[in-house]
């Protein structure tokens, strides 16, 4: 059992020094007002949201002015935390990788690969849905069994479980050419299920994992 209070201490303290290595001092962004919250705030309620379970943005905005409203004093709307926290995507991103090279992840000699399915919307209304229109389509999912509209996620571990990887893909998109967007900073022996075999691919990550 965890303390939550120590919990969202520690997540900010390690965020915060990060954000601060990553800009080097800079600000964030170079016009506009500076938004209630610290990005390093969003970040945190973020982070330890998603970790308590709270996988959509409303859920993490409820539950942090109800239950931390001291340690989050200047809370505002649910649009401008959900705006703020979309606009935090590239630091995410570098965050996270950062996060995955000091746990050691790019080091372990194993690593795994699985898809993830991400459904934009529910089955029957998809033929409407006019989200990422042009970009998103309609997948089969083996695991589910089910076909979905939306994207296909694809996520490497490292053996002890540190993300070292995601890329996205249409829904029908190739497995096997997402491989070359989350390898490339590994080695050692790489597990994926059948989607992800290809002779010739084999052949060519081999030779890449090796280097």
């Amino acid at each position: 059992m965890y303390d939550t209070e120590e919990l969202i201490i520690a997540v900010f303290c390690c965020v915060d020094d990060f954000l601060r290595q990553i800009t080097q001092g800079k600000p964030v962004r170079a016009r506009g007002f500076a938004p209630s919250l610290s990005d390093s705030e969003v970040l945190t309620m973020e982070i330890v949201g998603e970790f308590q379970g709270r996988d959509c943005a409303r859920q993490i905005w409820q539950y942090f002015p109800d239950h931390w409203a001291k340690l989050f004093p200047q809370m505002r709307s649910r649009s401008t935390f959900v705006r703020q926290a979309a606009n935090l995507w590239s630091y995410k991103q570098q965050l996270q990788q950062r996060l995955a090279q000091d746990l050691g992840g790019f080091q372990d000699s194993i690593h795994l690969i699985d898809g993830i399915p991400i459904p934009l919307c529910c089955f029957s209304l998809a033929h409407r849905c006019r989200l990422f229109r042009g970009e998103s389509d309609y997948g089969y999912c083996a695991a589910k069994k089910q076909t979905y509209y939306g994207f296909h996620g694809h996520l490497l571990i490292s053996a002890v479980g540190v993300i070292t990887g995601f890329t996205l893909t249409r829904a029908n998109g190739s497995e096997r050419e997402a491989l070359w967007d989350v390898v490339g900073g590994i080695s050692g022996l790489l597990i994926g299920d059948k989607g992800y075999i290809d002779s010739q691919l084999e052949m060519q990550l081999s030779a890449a994992l090796l280097k």
